[in-house]
């Protein structure tokens, strides 16, 4: 079977170009040959050729080779792609070399032997091949990089809420200041994170996660700052940090507000001296990150109540993005749902599937207290479990109590409401404060402060 390619013979000595010709049309599927190199520039605009194998001299009893080297440079220019193998004199070889350096892929002696003709032809192939891998591979990455540098491509929604986040993300991404993203549980504090690191001066550099809910005390340093081998038991080699690791690039700390007193002093002292100590180390490493925070709690009242302080909450938020929830971005629902279900229907081979208005419309209506991370997992089921090729209102699982449409909505005084779940809540743990303080979410602080408020 002939190896599929393009070859142009030119050569003004019509015995050595039909001898080569006739030896590769034995192994490649298209050879041709031209006696005149002015005929060049249109063969090479007609046909896409892979290799051209040219002579170095075209004039009786002309020997410097002035014309291969000037015939090889129009190649060049008018096919960079193509590879390029010289036919010269065995007098010419140092001529031939310096054509080398000026682009020829290799050269070949007359008289040839045919099977290292063959042989160079081949190599020359397989560097043609190479060539084209690599201008694929960067033009696909061209695409890519040019998706991944479109504003905000993985926020979707059109409200005038979110167009105010897209706003502040093109105000901030460019500087180093440190951005705290705050929002409920859901509604995308990582993508925002991740598009204001993509749009920044850091983009080519790492952006690291890190979830400070996961990360237990005993750990924290080590995992933050990273260890020295032997600094405790498991300690077997050496190991970077976070910090480290995004070192000018940007890092990441989603639920910052889980971070308890002792270890936000750490984290204080990290910030304000750009510096870390691994475990087992004296020795302090200078770091430059941009650092990003998340999180779902209101760290103001956290500041109030002695739980986050307040040094640390200044530093971490020269910017504050807030995230709105889906219930205050409802027309954004309506295309959150389809970008969903396109990818989802897609996934699970249901590529006829489709949502009727009406359902839109009872999506829109539901209050998502999970918001878009809920929207996403309830299109997930709806796809998996349709039968048909129309999702239906009861394929997405919605609860009716929070459905604005039908639920009976009261209005409570939530003071009131918190003192009564405290003094419930007290007298349930017969007075044991401690106990009462893990059942509501509080410190033993926080609930005192309360019971004050409240004259329990």
């Amino acid at each position: 079977m002939k190896n599929k390619g393009r070859i142009l013979i030119v050569d003004d000595d019509n015995y050595v170009m039909l001898s080569i010709r006739i030896l590769l049309e034995q192994h490649y599927d298209d050879v041709r040959g031209i006696n005149n190199p002015l005929q060049i520039e249109t063969a090479l605009v007609e046909n896409n050729y892979d290799l051209v194998i040219l002579d170095m001299n075209f004039k009786a009893g002309e020997s410097s080779g002035n014309d291969g080297l000037y015939y090889l440079n129009q190649v060049k220019t008018i096919s960079p792609e193509t590879s390029i193998v010289l036919i010269t004199a065995y007098g010419e070889i140092n001529l031939a070399v310096e054509a080398i350096k000026l682009g020829a892929f290799d050269f070949i002696t007359k008289p040839w032997q045919n099977e290292k003709l063959l042989s160079t032809v081949s190599a020359a192939f397989q560097l043609n091949k190479s060539n084209h891998k690599v201008k694929e591979l960067s033009s696909k990455q061209s695409v890519l990089k040019a998706m991944l540098d479109a504003p905000f491509t993985e926020i979707i929604g059109e409200s005038e809420k979110i167009k105010q986040v897209f706003q502040q993300i093109e105000k901030v991404a460019h500087t180093d200041a440190n951005i705290l993203i705050t929002g409920e549980n859901g509604t995308g504090k990582e993508l925002v994170a991740r598009a204001i690191h993509r749009a920044s001066n850091r983009s080519k550099s790492i952006f690291v996660n890190v979830d400070m809910g996961a990360i237990t005390e005993t750990l924290f340093e080590s995992e933050l700052f990273g260890h020295k081998k032997g600094a405790f038991t498991d300690a077997k080699t050496d190991r970077i940090g976070k910090f480290e690791a995004a070192n000018e690039g940007t890092l990441f700390l989603d639920e910052i507000g889980n971070l308890i007193k002792p270890l936000q002093a750490k984290m204080l002292r990290v910030i304000q001296d750009r510096q870390i100590v691994p475990v087992g180390s004296n020795d302090a490493k200078t770091i430059d990150v941009r650092l990003i925070c998340a999180t779902n709690a209101n760290l103001p009242q956290m500041v109030n109540e002695d739980e986050f302080r307040q040094d640390l909450l200044f530093r971490i938020n020269t910017i504050e993005i807030h995230l709105p929830p889906l219930r205050e971005r409802k027309e954004d629902i309506a295309v959150l749902a389809e970008h969903f279900i396109n990818l989802y229907k897609t996934k699970y081979g249901k590529k006829g599937l489709f949502v009727p208005d009406y359902v839109i419309t009872k999506l829109e209506k539901y209050d998502w207290p999970g918001n878009i991370r809920e929207l996403q997992h309830s299109i997930e089921r709806a796809v998996i479990m349709s039968d048909g090729k129309q999702l239906h209102v009861q394929d997405f699982n919605l609860s009716s109590q929070n459905t604005s449409d039908n639920a009976q909505i009261e209005s409570f005084n939530l003071e009131e409401l918190e003192k009564w779940a405290i003094e419930t809540c007290i007298k349930k743990h017969q007075g044991n404060i401690s106990n009462a303080a893990v059942e509501l979410g509080l410190s033993r602080g926080a609930l005192y402060r309360r019971m004050e408020k409240y004259e329990l």
